[in-house]
């Protein structure tokens, strides 16, 4: 019996103990629920819809039975269903889903650009089930931010935290319509801060492991504080869903966005005029440095900010304005975030050795005249989905091209400029009846075209000119 009692005494001892283990687990675990309760009536589910013209074949199978011409039936497919070769024009909404969350009374709501970019029509759905049709603020396709507006009393707001206090282990929570669910809560850690993506130089984004999927975007990202670090943008995946990998916009780069939105339209950014690279360990060793560190500038770009501030190609930028650069992807946030005119203070190492540099910000130039100047040559026209360059000497000679005349194709991809029948390696000569001189007048052109009507495009391909027909679509 006495056994029997001592082994009873130890399961009893060992039971606590695991109990006491798991309670003290459990208490190291966060616990959500009042921050969900508290602020989910603050996030919004946004839908959007896109009318799209889709045109084809109307025939079943994109063709006419073969009938004689005399035939009666000639004239009922011509009525219903068009002509031999030719296509029917099919309107048809287009939806999405999004998310999105409310920063003011007001009703200003922040989300994803890609969530309502070319929509006709927003609708902001609240948890409370009512249902707004937002005005679009603005949008910045850069930072991947836009703000919209509804008009509705007694509105939930959310507050918002510090990124820079954000440390990397922390816990945070999404709340968001993944696949159109609602107010989806889902959690985990930070798992990197400033990081840099190949679509977006501006923004350092938050990596995080809290399962975002389509439909979670521009919805907010808390810490424990229930305060918003970060707006869910992206993922990366392989597959299409949720591998891991989520990165969301620190929400202080997104309300400097919103302010620029509100205020005056549009956003404006701190510019070098630099292309830059990582400095390897083989590069630091050849540059005589201790480490790798700082963004080697490669290229400074003609009549920019560096070239009047003395900077040289071979220049390692280690501190822009007194914050450190670790690496080629922390500078252009820093710089972008900089206010245009004022003068800051660089240093570098030149030819292994230290030196300070003063510059004065200039404004970052709209894409196409940023690829104008990164790339030398080329201008890209998007509403013919063509980027030109203008023409060498050699090249009008070989054309037999006068001087003053005509703009080369470089590159062409799917859109009204390749329907029209362009390719590459054409010499567009004139638009709509008006003589082409560079690719700056040529954008301008382009720009005045009215949509959805027929214009004359000459161009020289090989040895001979060719009249094209182009519409620019809706």
């Amino acid at each position: 019996m006495r056994h029997i009692q001592i082994a009873r005494t130890c399961l009893f001892w060992l039971g606590w103990t695991f109990a006491f283990a798991a309670t003290a687990a459990d208490s190291r675990l966060p616990d959500f629920t009042d921050l969900v309760e508290t602020y989910k009536p603050a996030v919004v589910n946004i839908s959007t819809t896109q009318k799209i013209s889709a045109t084809g074949p109307r025939f079943p199978h994109g063709r006419m039975p073969d009938l004689p011409k005399d035939s009666p039936f000639n004239d009922f497919f011509e009525r219903f269903f068009g002509g031999e070769g030719e296509g029917g024009t099919e309107e048809y909404d287009a939806r999405s889903l999004g998310s999105g969350f409310i920063i003011d009374k007001e009703g200003h709501v922040l989300t994803n650009y890609h969530v309502i970019k070319d929509a006709d029509e927003i609708i902001v759905r609240l948890s409370d089930r009512r249902e707004f049709v937002a005005e679009l603020i603005g949008g910045d396709k850069r930072s991947d931010i836009a703000v919209l507006k509804i008009k509705a009393d007694n509105l939930p707001v959310v507050k918002f935290g510090d990124p820079s206090k954000l440390r990397v282990g922390a816990w945070v929570l999404a709340i968001g319509s993944p696949f159109g669910f609602d107010h989806s809560v889902t959690a985990g850690i930070v798992s990197a801060k400033g990081r840099s993506l190949p679509s977006e130089n501006y923004v350092p984004f938050i990596q995080t492991d809290v399962a975002i999927n389509p439909g979670n975007s521009g919805g907010p990202l808390f810490n424990l504080d229930g305060e918003v670090i970060g707006i869910n943008s992206q993922i990366y995946s392989r597959t299409g869903g949720f591998m891991g990998l989520s990165f969301a916009i620190p929400i202080d780069i997104a309300l400097d966005v919103s302010q620029q939105l509100q205020s005056k339209g549009l956003v404006t950014r701190g510019w070098l005029g630099i292309l830059i690279q990582d400095v390897t360990r083989e590069l630091a060793e050849s540059f005589k440095m201790d480490k790798p560190v700082g963004a080697l500038v490669a290229r400074v770009l003609p009549d920019g900010p560096a070239e009047s501030a003395g900077f040289k190609v071979g220049d390692i930028i280690i501190a822009f304005d007194g914050r450190e650069v670790p690496n080629s992807a922390a500078l252009p946030p820093i710089v972008g975030q900089s206010s245009t005119g004022a003068k800051v203070t660089v240093k570098i190492i030149r030819d292994g050795k230290p030196a300070t540099l003063m510059v004065k910000i200039g404004e970052l130039p709209e894409d196409d005249q940023l690829a104008l100047a990164e790339g030398g040559k080329g201008l890209s026209i998007s509403e013919l989905a063509v980027v030109v360059s203008e023409l060498s000497a050699e090249q009008r000679e070989n054309n037999g091209i006068d001087a003053g005349k005509g703009v080369l194709i470089e590159e062409i991809k799917p859109g009204a400029g390749q329907k029209a029948g362009l390719r590459r390696g054409d010499v567009i000569l004139r638009v709509d009846n008006v003589d082409v001189t560079n690719i700056n007048q040529l954008k301008d052109i382009v720009g005045r075209i009215p949509v959805d009507k027929s214009v004359p495009i000459l161009v020289q391909r090989g040895s001979g000119p060719i009249f094209l027909a182009l519409k620019i679509p809706k």
